[in-house]
């Protein structure tokens, strides 16, 4: 009986085994930056990061549209609760998103900077 040997790798495949392999310092370093500058600058520097580098990283493409789906999400709840201020509970969500905000980018940049991958809670993946 001869077995027959199927030496095709699916896309899917490919992309397990770039994830497989561990992030360099500088990937690490490039995906830590990227999740810290959510907090001061929202979407700008993982738009900026994903444009750059989506072609050229796995890991750092992965972050940087988890990022930027993120901060994007962020946005969005600004907006709502700047529609809801005007009934005055929205007044309450500003601070509450901006903590969250903060947290949340903080704990994703610990993750990457130990070259982990770091999935947001609560986070419209918008960009796939």
């Amino acid at each position: 009986m001869s077995t027959e040997i199927n030496n095709e790798v699916t896309t899917t495949q490919m992309d397990t085994i770039n994830m497989d392999k561990t992030p360099s310092n500088d990937d690490k370093n490039i995906a830590t930056i990227t999740h810290i500058g959510g907090t001061v600058f929202s979407f700008v520097p993982a738009l900026i990061v994903w444009i750059l580098k989506k072609d050229e990283n796995q890991y750092i493409e992965d972050q940087a549209k988890e990022a930027l789906n993120f901060q994007i999400t962020m946005v969005l709840a600004y907006m709502l609760a700047g529609v809801l201020s005007w009934i005055v509970i929205g007044l309450i969500f500003f601070p509450v998103i901006w903590v969250l905000n903060i947290v949340f980018c903080i704990i994703a940049a610990i993750s990457t900077s130990k070259g982990e991958t770091y999935r947001y809670p609560f986070c419209l993946r918008l960009i796939n």
